[in-house]
């Protein structure tokens, strides 16, 4: 509605990206917040980016990403997510959409832990990061220092797909010199956070996306904690949603896991190998480079059917029908055409063959 308002109002795209800022104050729907991002977009490509052909492009860009939001009621919006005490109210997101299909079935696996690990925390976490992606499962967690960003870094490492759930709204860096690791999971997997632009900052924040990051999840790992940490707060959700829990265990006289040996004598799984999980969860919903090589043929036939169909953009729904498969396999060749650069996800949750 506001591209069609802003062609209305000036006749074409590029005018109105030279057009006075408050030219467009009068214009229906496009409030003091859009302005400003509009005015960050201009700063950012100059007023004649490309020799003048690009501000169309970039217009269409700024809308669509503003749109980027999953609500509940979505047939991608997990359900996990609708049974929650408190479920989000919206879900914006930054990345390859194609996951959202995979994780509204809970097809990521949450790694949680400390944000002042031990030596001996960190390497578990990138390593328990990095056998995941090799497996083909998506790896969730906060992009918290420590223990979070560890996983994270790890499965970017290994060429997976980590989902970063945000205390804070997408555009906020936190810790600040997170700057490159949150752009690389935006690029690579997805950035997901229920506040709204512009929202404060507030401790609250970061033990609520707790929920979320469980609600996504198939297992949930505690890598290393304290007695008095978040990560705790995860695995009781866990267990309420009855979710495998696994605990990597570290000296008995570590303080900064004793919250994480705790949970080994209340009944979590010891996990002394990341190839024991993963033979618990089974392959994960991202093809993994060796079974990719073995079906090449097979896999660019299935790819030539699915680009066939995403001609003049199309929902996941409409291709399954299009295509006579399940959902769950259509959004997995989805994913791995989106992170090749072949397709790419558009507002409401639909895709179109670039």
């Amino acid at each position: 509605m506001r591209l069609q308002a802003i062609e209305a109002g000036f006749g074409d795209l590029a005018e109105a990206w030279q057009a006075p800022l408050e030219a467009f104050e009068a214009r229906q729907g496009l409030g003091g917040a859009w302005l400003q991002r509009l005015a960050g977009f201009r700063r950012q490509w100059g007023p004649e980016p490309f020799g003048g052909s690009a501000p169309p492009a970039l217009l269409r860009r700024l809308l669509a990403s503003e749109r980027r939001v999953l609500l509940p009621g979505d047939p991608c919006y997990p359900a996990a997510m609708a049974g929650l005490e408190r479920p989000p109210l919206a879900l914006r997101w930054q990345g390859h959409g194609a996951l959202w299909p995979l994780l509204a079935r809970r097809r990521g696996v949450a790694i949680v832990g400390t944000r002042r690990p031990s030596r001996h925390g960190v390497a578990a976490a990138e390593a328990l990061g990095a056998a995941l992606a090799r497996a083909g499962w998506p790896v969730v967690s906060g992009l918290a220092e420590g223990i979070d960003a560890a996983a994270h870094r790890g499965c970017l490492a290994a060429g997976g797909v980590p989902v970063a759930v945000l205390g804070t709204p997408l555009e906020r860096v936190y810790p600040r010199h997170h700057g490159s690791l949150q752009r690389q999971v935006g690029e690579r997997g997805l950035l997901v956070s229920e506040q709204p632009a512009g929202a404060a900052v507030r401790p609250g924040h970061f033990a609520a996306r707790n929920r979320l990051q469980v609600a996504l999840a198939r297992a949930v790992v505690v890598v290393e904690c304290p007695e008095s940490s978040g990560a705790l707060h995860s695995a009781r959700l866990a267990w309420h949603s009855q979710l495998p829990l696994w605990v990597v265990p570290a000296d008995a006289g570590r303080l900064s896991a004793r919250g994480s040996n705790r949970l080994l004598t209340q009944g979590a799984s010891a996990l002394l190998d990341a190839d024991d999980l993963i033979r618990q969860l089974g392959p994960g919903p991202r093809p993994v480079a060796s079974a990719a090589g073995r079906s090449r043929g097979a896999a660019s036939e299935a790819d030539a059917a699915l680009l066939q169909s995403l001609e003049g953009g199309a929902s996941l729904e409409q291709l399954c029908l299009a295509l006579e498969q399940p959902a769950a396999q259509v959004a997995t060749r989805l994913l791995a055409l989106e992170l090749a650069g072949l397709v790419q996800a558009e507002p409401g949750l639909c895709w179109r063959r670039l």
